[in-house]
C-alpha cells in the first residue's frame, strides 16, 4: 500500500512540475505576445499554443489536486452523516470517478491514435495534435490511479472499523 502511494505521489510530483513549467511558458508567451502586439505584430499561433499547453497543464494537475483534496466540494449534506456513511460515500465516489476517468483516458488515447494515424496538424503553426491528446489521456489515467489509492485507503480504514 505504501509503495503504491509513494509511486502515485512521485508520478504526480513529476506531472506537477511539468504542468508548472508549461504554465510558466504560457505566461511568458502571453507577455511576449502582448508586447509584440503593441510594438509590431502579435506572435503567430499563440492561441493554438495556449490551447495545447492549457490541456497539458489541466490534465497533469488533476492527480495532484485530488491528492491534496483541492477540488471544490460542497458537503453541506454529507457533513451531517456519520463517519462510516461518509467513508462509504467516499468509496462510491472513488469508484464512479475512477471508472469515468479510466474511460475518458481510454477514449482520449483512441482519439490520439486516430490523430497520429491521420497526421492531423494545427491550422496556423502546423503542430501535431496527438502528443497533447496522449498527455491529456495520461493525466486522466493518473487521476484514476490516485482515485484507486483513495479507494484502497478508504477500504483499509473501513476494515479497521469506525473511528
Amino acid at each position: 500500500m505504501k509503495t503504491l502511494i509513494g509511486i502515485t505521489k512521485n508520478i504526480n510530483k513529476l506531472l506537477t512540475w511539468t504542468s508548472g513549467a508549461c504554465l510558466v511558458f504560457m505566461v511568458l508567451l502571453t507577455c511576449a505576445n502582448i508586447f509584440f502586439r503593441i510594438v509590431w505584430w502579435p506572435i503567430k499561433g499563440t492561441y493554438e499554443i495556449m490551447g495545447l499547453f492549457g490541456a497539458v497543464v489541466t490534465a497533469f494537475a488533476l492527480g495532484h489536486t485530488q491528492i491534496t483534496k483541492g477540488h471544490v466540494a460542497v458537503d453541506v449534506l454529507v457533513s451531517r452523516f456519520s463517519e462510516n456513511s461518509r467513508r462509504r460515500i467516499g468509496m462510491f465516489n472513488s469508484i464512479v470517478c475512477g471508472a469515468f476517468f479510466v474511460l475518458a483516458g481510454w477514449q482520449m488515447a483512441l482519439k490520439a491514435e486516430t490523430l497520429r494515424r491521420t497526421g492531423e496538424l494545427t491550422e496556423t503553426l502546423r503542430i501535431i495534435y496527438y502528443p497533447f491528446t496522449y498527455a491529456a489521456a495520461f493525466g486522466c489515467i493518473i487521476l484514476s490511479l490516485v482515485l484507486l489509492t483513495d479507494l484502497i485507503q478508504l477500504f483499509a480504514s473501513d476494515k479497521e472499523g469506525p473511528k
